[in-house]
């Protein structure tokens, strides 16, 4: 069954009205009439869909994005081809925020357990038979939790959540705009579905970007105790099936985790990071944003990768860099730092 989403998008709007809203300025001769239906990335935007471009690097989506409408700096207008609609803007990405809370208004605050019902378990929430829910446990409306699932005393199941069966939710776990497989075991205070830490910066100030994606959480996979999991922005934050997460793990918007990965305590995965299957990280280790990490890669504990990480590799230390070369460099520093002190090394000299 398709899931009918979160977040109602208000839309459309007209192109003119939009610009307004944003603070962008249409070129001349452009119809300012035309339907904008919704805010999409450049890669999956379509003739309805407004997107936007804020870094150089991504110059080359302009020439392949089908959007019908792009908010960018004046630079970059004149990239635009076809029908496009340019709204011009100095700062485009304060503009997608602004468009966001245009279209998803809602997304502003997460949902959790909306209603007014005043059960525990709201009527509207669908819950298969052989489904165990404890005391204290609160499911929201339009909830669906499969048979044979139990969800531990004070956990919490937000509104539209589904997940699947003979799964555990532990006590005190929040689970919100998230879509969970069968056989998945989250450990007590796991957090899942909670805004990406998403703002458009500027000197007047930090303004918040909407976070319409969701979680989507694959079969077999187990999460430890305190683990968060951020929504995604515009596309979903996905783990992959069999993957096993330790406690205290921090996983931002729109990662994308393959099968079968391992995850010590206290890793940070950094927004837009994809890795892929059978993928290791050490504890303490991370990443930052938009880098890709290849299948069978091991990131040892501590390590910081900086870059991506190709199939099969072994990295360490930060930057994260080759295993070999990483301990070469250590043996390096160790023997310099074991050579006798010189006449001038003294202490006070």
């Amino acid at each position: 069954m398709l899931h009918p989403g979160f977040f109602a998008n208000k839309g459309p709007f007209p192109v003119g009205e939009l610009a307004r809203a944003v603070g962008a300025e249409l070129l001349p001769g452009a119809d300012g009439a035309r339907p904008v239906a919704d805010v999409r990335p450049l890669s999956d935007a379509g003739p309805a869909d407004v997107s936007f471009l804020d870094n150089r690097k991504y110059l080359g989506q302009l020439d392949v994005t089908k959007a019908g409408f792009v908010m960018l700096q004046p630079a970059f207008a004149p990239r635009l081809s076809g029908e496009a609609i340019a709204l011009v803007t100095k700062a485009p990405y304060r503009a997608f925020a602004l468009a966001l809370q245009t279209f998803y208004p809602e997304a502003m605050h997460s949902k959790a357990a909306t209603g007014s019902s005043g059960h525990a378990v709201d009527p509207t929430a669908r819950i298969e038979e052989g489904a165990v829910i404890e005391p204290g446990a609160v499911v929201g409306p339009e909830a669906m939790i499969g048979r044979g699932t139990r969800i531990a005393a004070g956990a919490v199941i937000g509104y539209r959540v589904a997940i699947g069966r003979d799964c555990y939710i532990g006590p005190l776990s929040t689970v919100v705009h998230s879509l969970v497989g069968d056989r998945v075991i989250l450990h007590s205070g796991v957090r899942l579905g909670q805004d990406g830490f998403g703002f458009a910066m500027g000197r007047e100030g930090h303004l918040k970007v909407p976070q319409i994606g969701r979680v989507i959480i694959q079969d077999d996979v187990e999460i430890g105790a305190n683990t968060t999991i951020d929504r995604g922005a515009l596309k979903d934050t996905i783990i992959g099936e069999g993957t096993k997460i330790d406690n205290l793990v921090q996983i931002g918007h729109n990662v994308i985790l393959g099968r079968h990965c391992v995850i010590v305590a206290q890793t940070g995965i950094s927004g837009s990071t994809e890795l892929g299957d059978f993928v290791v990280m050490g504890g303490q280790s991370g990443t930052v944003g938009h880098i890709k990490v290849g299948s069978g890669a091991q990131i040892a504990g501590a390590a910081h990768a900086k870059d991506n990480v190709a199939p099969g590799a072994v990295v360490a230390g930060t930057p994260a860099k080759p295993l070999k070369e990483w301990a070469r460099e250590l043996a390096i520093v160790s023997r310099l730092a074991a050579r006798k002190a010189g006449p001038g090394d003294a202490e006070g000299n």
